[in-house]
């Protein structure tokens, strides 16, 4: 069956660095968008990220643009969300999601048929 395992969670200070691993196994990955997204406590889960198949092109939410990077590994059937100067706003539950309607938005999560369990990120000092 498809299975999305998130790692490389944790908790670290206001302008510090995580990076997301999210790796994938029983679905063809290639022909998959990829995205990831976050949920915190008392709000609707959110667009993070989101990246093509052939990883050549990305989307971001405003609120990240320039601070986190999302990549693709084809090849070992991994994404990554690279984040740099992490901002409290920034806790949240992380989900990575497979999608593969290509018809449908990648910004909305009911475009996405699979997803991991998640994986907490907390911004405190």
């Amino acid at each position: 069956q498809v299975q999305l395992v998130e790692s490389g969670g944790g908790v670290v200070q206001p302008g510090g660095s995580l990076r997301l691993s999210c790796a994938a196994s029983g679905l063809p990955f290639s022909t998959y968008r990829m995205g990831w997204f976050r949920q915190a406590p008392g709000k609707e889960r959110e667009f993070v990220a989101g990246i093509s198949r052939s990883g050549g092109i990305t989307y971001y939410r405003d609120s990240v643009k320039g601070r986190f990077t999302i990549s693709r590994d084809n090849a070992k059937n991994m994404v990554y969300l690279q984040m740099n100067s992490l901002k409290p706003e920034d806790t949240a539950v992380h989900y990575c999601a497979a999608s593969s309607d290509l018809s449908r938005s990648i910004y909305r999560d009911g475009s996405f048929g699979y997803w991991g369990q998640g994986t907490q990120v907390t911004v405190s000092s």
